[in-house]
């Protein structure tokens, strides 16, 4: 199938409508309902999910790379991802707008970490020329050591404080995009960073 989505044509009189095959509720609800569809192998549902978030995802990704041919190949990834691996989301652990933006996230992140490697190959003999400092090697050891603390506490949060705190305090987002990424009132936003914060805070044994 096509990544992009072809145009989608008229259904027959007699077919049910996206309606009416989806349930009354909210966003959530419906995108939810529709990446069930994708993993049956819909394409008019993968369609609709692509109209409906990527703009959203884009954005994201877009952020991370500051690159915009960059971010336009690691959006297709993304999706091509969601086709293949739709029946991996559960409502159980977040919503699927979370979901979706935590894969574009891990994306973008992949494809900076890969142009990074890139970079040091293209440097290595000047690399493996120069002494090493002793401290540096310490430094980035001990730094390594906290960001697996950070993300093994991570996976203490419940589903709504991991998505909150990972998009606020890894994607550098601000409160009020959090809200907009993720459909929620301000209030609620801030109140899921802070006590993922508190939880956070706690796991991690840190005094406040």
């Amino acid at each position: 199938m096509d990544l992009v989505p072809p145009p989608r044509e008229q259904d027959p009189p007699d077919a049910p409508t996206g309606s009416e095959r989806e349930p009354a509720h909210g966003g959530h609800d419906r995108l939810a309902h529709r990446l069930k569809q994708v993993a049956k192998g819909d394409e008019v549902a993968f369609a609709a999910v692509y109209d409906e978030t990527a703009p959203r995802l884009h954005g994201l990704i877009l952020r991370v790379l500051r690159n915009p041919a960059q971010s336009e190949e690691v959006t297709q990834e993304v999706y091509l991802e969601v086709w293949r691996r739709a029946s991996h989301f559960d409502p159980r652990r977040g919503s699927a707008i979370g979901w979706l933006l935590t894969m574009a996230h891990h994306r973008a992140i992949d494809r900076v970490r890969s142009s990074q490697a890139a970079a040091v190959r293209d440097d290595g003999w000047h690399a493996r020329s120069r002494e090493v400092d002793f401290d540096t090697t310490a430094e980035t050891a001990t730094a390594r050591i906290e960001a697996a603390r950070v993300r093994s506490a991570l996976d203490g949060l419940t589903a709504n404080q991991r998505e909150a705190v990972s998009l606020a305090y890894l994607g550098g987002y601000t409160h009020t995009e959090v809200a907009s990424l993720l459909d929620l009132p301000l209030g609620t936003a801030k109140t899921r960073i802070r006590d993922g914060l508190i939880r956070l805070r706690d796991q991690l044994g840190v005094t406040p």
